[in-house]
């Protein structure tokens, strides 16, 4: 076909797009001069055709000869004005910032960088093409099938944190030439582990395009996590079994499929607040070459540094129309494509920084808000950044990773908590969303998660063990406090692992259990360790892949147990609560006339209602929780943080007798016509009511 057949060029959408017999490129930027794009043959050959055409700030036109499996990059010409903020060399190739798929990967060495090491405000012009990967035009065509999105209610979501690698890297009933791919998890041996277990989502750590840091590479260490993206909408193409040719896209959408036909939802983790480019000393690889100003926020009156509320050098300009389009573009592009069912916004209150200060009616938040195609997916944020805690900002269709259930709830297990932050936590944290109407499903709980301990570290170490990441173990969080009465690591001592195995089961309790959402760091539930290691973002290595010879049966049978339970009642799913939490936990009885049939009580172990006092009694250390919703089965929480233990004094049975659901003690029994029970030191007990 002519370049006449492909009809006249057109500025939208971005990116490179398939047109009969050629491609139409279109790259915004306020301020360059021109837009080349670079096409390489199969030897390493370029040639380059200009972009002749400009509609507004997008420069656009026709390429012909280019289509499916073409290999492509930019290089965009224009000022090298630094302290201008302009940072135009079209001696870098550069990443189209709307690439499908990513072909091989950067290098580290001085000729990726737009200024020279010993003089930053001098232009470097070494030609960066040997040392950087392509963008690989793909095919979007995939036979989906019968495939559906399976929309899982919040109320009925069990999210299970996992890495693609990670997870399958070493299981051995996944084929060696897939492990650790989109392959791999789509495997039926993966998969099933998750049917199994009860989860209903994934939610992925970052599978967006990345890129490695030099830093670690000079220690012989990789970047494992991926918080470190530069291309939205490119799947990661060190995950895919099928090569890096565009095959990969194809590899993601068959994962996704597969997932969705074990009634399993993907959710990714992903990273739009900043990229890999760094401050004013990192590389130039994409944005940082198109439009430096628009993309990325700088100092206003030095615009040569970068306003940073990320920790990684640089924060997207969420200010400006062309890094919101690209975040939305690339947002619809995984829901209506790829077919995800959700995302986890990484640092998302740096997106709600429209002028400096975080804002629940900043440009992003409107912007999603209204958008037809997001509308039906789920949406998670960490709300916080290195700026600003916004646990509890977010509007009301957003959940949040609450980070109080996560230290209230250890705080408590440890023995050094409070029980009425305790309480919020496990009724969904009334105190920090019931006053903006919004309910215990917007909490996300988690006791755990990739940053930080393990489970089973949690309650094994009490100082990190870093040492492995090669900076003098002064990385992660210092202070996880003691669990362990004077016994750290690996031991024989058979008391210290059996209380290690109860608080285990403790806080896989309270968090499988407590009202809102809970998220599962994979792994946990199957004792997986890291040795101590608290900040594995850069082993790539058996101290993050699980270790599938080594699993705690016991433990994961017990977190297929609590699953079950909480799956068939629905009184620990609810949406809203009614019954005593004013005079306890702080939460209010307002609320949907539909959500009337849910309760939640709170005596003391002796039976005696819960008040004022016995919230502040800084002593107190056992209560007991019950759960009741019209047509489910009465779930009654008999929970004892004590070092002692602890009698209770057990409510009538609203239904049939107390029967035991589940216990953190192992010799837990509870007889036929139950009035009180003893509940032993540092354990929990649940009994139900049919």
């Amino acid at each position: 076909m002519s370049e006449q057949d492909a009809g006249p060029s057109t500025p939208y959408p971005l990116g490179a797009s398939l047109r009969p017999g050629a491609l139409n490129v279109a790259v915004y930027s306020e301020t360059a001069e021109a837009v080349d794009v670079a096409l390489f043959d199969e030897g390493g050959a370029e040639r380059t055709v200009r972009l002749d055409q400009r509609t507004g700030h997008v420069f656009h036109g026709l390429v012909p000869g280019a289509g499916v499996g073409t290999r492509y990059g930019l290089r965009v010409h224009g000022e090298w004005e630094p302290a201008e903020g302009l940072r135009y060399n079209a001696a870098k190739l550069l990443l189209d910032p709307y690439a499908r798929a990513v072909e091989g990967s950067w290098g580290a060495g001085e000729e990726t960088f737009g200024h020279l090491f010993d003089d930053p405000e001098e232009r470097n012009d070494a030609d960066s093409a040997p040392s950087v990967p392509r963008a690989v035009v793909v095919d979007p065509a995939f036979d989906w099938g019968d495939d559906a999105p399976p929309r899982t209610p919040a109320a009925d979501t069990v999210v299970y944190e996992v890495h693609v690698k990670g997870f399958t890297q070493r299981h051995p009933g996944v084929p060696e030439e897939v492990r650790g791919t989109y392959a791999g998890l789509a495997h039926p041996a993966a998969v099933q582990h998750l049917v199994d277990l009860g989860v209903t989502a994934v939610e992925l750590l970052p599978v967006h395009q990345f890129v490695q840091d030099s830093h670690l590479a000079e220690k012989g260490l990789r970047n494992y996590w991926g918080y470190n993206s530069i291309g939205f909408f490119a799947p990661h193409n060190e995950y895919s079994s099928a090569g890096d040719d565009g095959s990969q896209v194809t590899e993601f959408k068959q994962m996704v499929k597969a997932l969705h036909a074990a009634g399993i939802e993907v959710i990714l983790d992903v990273v739009y607040n900043h990229t890999a480019e760094g401050n004013h000393m990192g590389p130039t690889l994409s944005l940082k070459g198109i439009d430096n100003s628009s993309y990325y926020r700088v100092v206003e009156e030095e615009p040569e540094n970068y306003f940073d509320t990320t920790g990684t050098g640089n924060s997207l300009n969420v200010s400006h129309p062309a890094a919101l389009q690209l975040i939305l573009d690339s947002l619809r592009y995984w829901v209506t494509e790829m077919r995800v069912d959700g995302f986890r916004f990484d640092l998302a209150t740096t997106l709600t920084r429209q002028w400096g200060d975080a804002h629940v009616h900043s440009a992003f938040l409107d912007i999603v808000h209204q958008d037809p195609v997001l509308a039906p997916v789920k949406l998670i944020a960490e709300p916080w950044d290195t700026q600003g805690y916004q646990v509890g900002g977010f509007p009301a269709r957003w959940s949040e990773w609450n980070g109080k259930f996560r230290d209230d709830v250890r705080d408590f297990w440890r023995g050094q908590g409070d029980l009425g932050a305790f309480a919020q936590r496990v009724t969904g944290s009334p105190d920090v969303y019931e006053a903006d109407r919004r309910s215990p499903l917007c909490s996300v709980n988690f006791i755990t998660a990739h940053d930080g301990f393990t489970l089973a570290d949690l309650t094994a170490y009490d100082e990190k063990h870093n040492d492995a990441n090669g900076e003098g173990n002064d990385d992660g969080e210092s202070d996880n406090r003691s669990w362990n009465c004077g016994a750290e690591g690996p031991t024989d001592d058979e008391e210290v692992l059996a209380l290690r195995d109860r608080q285990r089961r403790n806080l896989l309790t309270t968090l499988l259990l407590s009202a809102g959402v809970p998220m599962l760091l994979g792994g946990d539930e199957l004792g997986r360790t890291q040795g101590g290691n608290n900040n594995a973002y850069c082993q790539d290595d058996e101290i993050s892949w699980f270790d599938w010879d080594a699993v705690d049966t016991g433990l994961l049978g017990y977190t297929r147990d609590l699953l079950r339970l909480r799956r068939e009642t629905p009184a620990l799913r609810a949406t809203w609560y009614r019954g005593d939490r004013a005079d306890g936990a702080g939460g209010s009885e307002r609320g949907p006339e539909e959500g009337a049939g849910d309760t939640v009580r709170m005596p003391r172990a002796d039976g005696v209602p819960m008040e004022g006092p016995d919230w502040e009694d800084g002593s107190a250390k056992a209560f007991a929780v019950q759960f009741a919703a019209t047509g489910s089965p009465t779930v009654l929480l008999l929970v004892n943080a004590a070092d002692n233990a602890v009698k209770f004094t057990v409510p009538p049975a609203p239904g049939a007798a107390w029967t035991l659901a589940m216990s953190s003690d192992p010799d837990q029994e509870v007889g036929a016509e139950v009035a009180t029970l003893l509940v032993r030191d540092r354990s929990t007990t649940v009994l139900r009511s049919a």
